[in-house]
């Protein structure tokens, strides 16, 4: 597995190996003990699945506020996504900075955003199928969105026009107005 670090901490592009023949290809995505030697320790507890028709489609900003805090495995099966981590952690050295990758079918790619981060993506194509890995259990109660395109976060999503967007998601507070559940710490 190919791992690849990006500028905020926590936030890794893994690229798993695909052995291929003339049938297609097989890939491990998530192997715990081959992850834990370069750090990454997590234990997951639901797996999650979304489809959207449409391109343009824009989930997100979200996160689960403490105690219900997710780290997420975020990778595609169909289509391609622009997916998106922001540090949303008060007193983080990287608060309100992002990181995004392609997510796609085709480059096996996938995003590790780790608890504490605002999670978005933006589908490319139509028919695009997400999956993702979560470290904690939904919770309805602390299920929280930010706005997209909030001006402080300068996010330059690769999109023309405007996005197809939950009605939650329409409603989302600017982060520059949002109360961050989450803290920093060095340990």
């Amino acid at each position: 597995m190919e791992i690849e670090k990006t500028d905020l901490p926590g936030v890794v592009v893994l690229t798993p190996r695909r052995f291929g023949d003339a049938r297609g290809y097989f890939s491990e995505v998530w192997n715990k003990a081959t992850l834990a030697q370069h750090g990454i320790n997590l234990d997951f507890v639901q797996d999650n699945h979304s489809y959207s028709k449409d391109k343009a489609v824009l989930r997100g900003l979200h996160y689960q506020a403490p105690p219900h805090v997710q780290a997420k495995l975020v990778r595609c099966a169909a289509g391609a996504v622009w997916d998106v981590a922001v540090d949303a952690r008060r007193g983080s050295p990287t608060y309100g900075q992002w990181a995004a990758c392609e997510l796609s079918a085709e480059n096996g790619k996938q995003l590790l955003v780790p608890g504490g981060f605002l999670h978005g993506f933006l589908t490319l194509t139509p028919d695009a199928e997400v999956l993702y890995k979560c470290s904690g259990h939904y919770h309805g109660p602390s299920d929280g969105a930010v706005k997209w395109n909030s001006a402080e976060l300068n996010i330059p999503w690769p999109l023309d026009g405007t996005p197809v967007l939950s009605d939650k998601d329409a409603a989302a507070p600017d982060f520059g107005v949002w109360q961050s559940p989450f803290e920093w710490s060095e340990t």
